[in-house]
C-alpha cells in the first residue's frame, strides 16, 4: 500500500514540474538576451560570488569589476560544462519511465531538452565575452572528457553530484538580486532565467536520486558514498585547475605588476571562490543535507564530511 501511495505522490510530484516547465519556459533570445551586449563597465558576478572582499590587499575599482568578469567568464564555461553530463545522466534514467510512468518520462524530457538549452545559452555568452575582455584567457577542462569521467561512476553517486549542482545554482540566484549587488543587467537576467528553471531540476534530481537510493543495498550505497567523494575531488581538482589559469591571466592583463605574495594571495582567492561557487554552496545547503542526510550512515557523513573539510577550510 505504501509503495501504491509513493508512486502517487512522485506522479504529483513529476506533474507539478511538468506543469512549472510549460509556464515558465523561456527562450535565450527572446527572453534573455533581448538583443543586448554585455556593459563591461559593470561587474558580472556579485562580490559574494567573486570573494573578491578576500583578498588581503585593495584593488581598485577597475581591478575589481575585472576580476569578476574573469570569473563570470568561467562560469559561463563551468555551467556549459556540467549541463554536458547533467543532461546525458537524466537521459539514461529516463529509461526506466520509458514503459512505465509517462508524466515522469515527460518531466525528465523536459529536463533534458532545458540542460540543452542551457548549454547552448553558456556557450552564446562566452562568445559574447570575448571580444571585450583582453586575450589570453584560456577554460582549460574539456567537457566530454570531463563527462565522461562522471559518467563512469553509479547513478547514485552522479545524481548527488548533480543535485548539488542545481542546488548552488538556485544560490547563486540569491546573491545575484542582493539589493547592493551590481552587475550587469544581462548578467542578472541569466541567473535569473537558470534558476527559474534549474529550481524544477532540483525538485527532479531529488526524486530520482531518492528513487535509485531505494535500489542499493548497504554495500552498494557505502561505494557509492566513496564514488561520491571522488567525484567531488575531481571538481576540486578543475577549480584548482581553472583558479591557476584565471589567476595567471588577471594578473597579465590587469594593468600594473603585483609582486610574488600577492599573485599568490589572487590565486588563493580565485580558488576560494570557485570552491564555494561550484563545491560549497551546494553541499552546505539545508535541503542538500537534508536529502542525503536521510540516505547515508552517521560513518558515511563523516567520510564526507573528512573528504570536505581541507576545501571548506580555504573558504570564508
Amino acid at each position: 500500500m505504501s509503495h501504491v501511495a509513493q508512486h502517487t505522490t512522485d506522479t504529483s510530484r513529476y506533474a507539478k514540474c511538468v506543469e512549472v516547465s510549460k509556464r515558465i519556459r523561456w527562450d535565450t533570445d527572446r527572453d534573455v538576451i533581448r538583443g543586448r551586449t554585455f556593459d563591461f563597465g559593470k561587474k558580472f558576478l556579485p562580490d559574494g560570488l567573486s570573494k573578491v572582499g578576500q583578498l588581503p590587499f585593495a584593488l581598485t575599482v577597475d581591478e575589481q569589476r575585472l576580476f569578476s568578469q574573469v570569473q563570470g567568464r568561467t562560469y559561463a564555461n563551468m555551467f556549459a560544462l556540467v549541463e554536458r553530463f547533467i543532461g546525458a545522466k537524466v537521459l539514461e534514467i529516463s529509461r526506466g519511465h520509458w514503459l512505465g510512468d509517462q508524466v515522469a518520462l515527460e518531466a525528465l524530457v523536459r529536463l533534458t531538452d532545458e540542460e540543452l538549452k542551457h548549454q547552448e545559452m553558456f556557450r552564446r555568452l562566452e562568445t559574447m565575452m570575448a571580444p571585450g575582455m583582453p586575450e589570453g584567457y584560456r577554460f582549460l577542462p574539456q567537457p566530454n572528457d570531463v563527462a565522461q569521467a562522471v559518467l563512469a561512476s553509479s547513478t547514485w553517486a552522479v545524481l548527488a553530484l548533480t543535485c548539488d549542482i542545481e542546488l548552488f545554482s538556485q544560490a547563486h540566484y540569491r546573491s545575484s538580486i542582493e539589493p547592493e549587488t551590481q552587475i550587469d543587467p544581462l548578467w542578472k537576467d541569466v541567473f535569473l532565467f537558470h534558476w527559474k528553471e534549474e529550481s524544477q531540476h532540483a525538485i527532479l534530481d531529488e526524486i530520482e536520486w531518492l528513487r535509485e537510493n531505494e535500489l542499493l543495498d548497504a554495500a552498494q550505497r557505502d561505494q557509492a558514498v566513496n564514488e561520491l567523494i571522488a567525484l567531488v575531488g575531481a571538481v576540486d581538482g578543475i577549480c584548482q585547475l581553472q583558479a591557476q589559469a584565471d589567476a595567471e591571466y588577471f594578473v597579465r592583463v590587469a594593468g600594473r605588476s603585483f609582486d610574488a605574495e600577492r599573485q599568490q594571495a589572487i590565486q588563493r582567492t580565485m580558488l576560494a571562490a570557485y570552491r564555494w561557487q561550484y563545491i560549497l554552496s551546494g553541499v552546505q545547503d539545508a535541503r542538500f543535507l537534508g536529502i542525503i542526510g536521510s540516505m547515508i550512515t552517521a560513518e558515511q557523513g563523516a567520510r564526507i564530511n573528512a573528504a570536505l573539510a581541507p576545501i571548506a577550510g580555504a573558504v570564508h
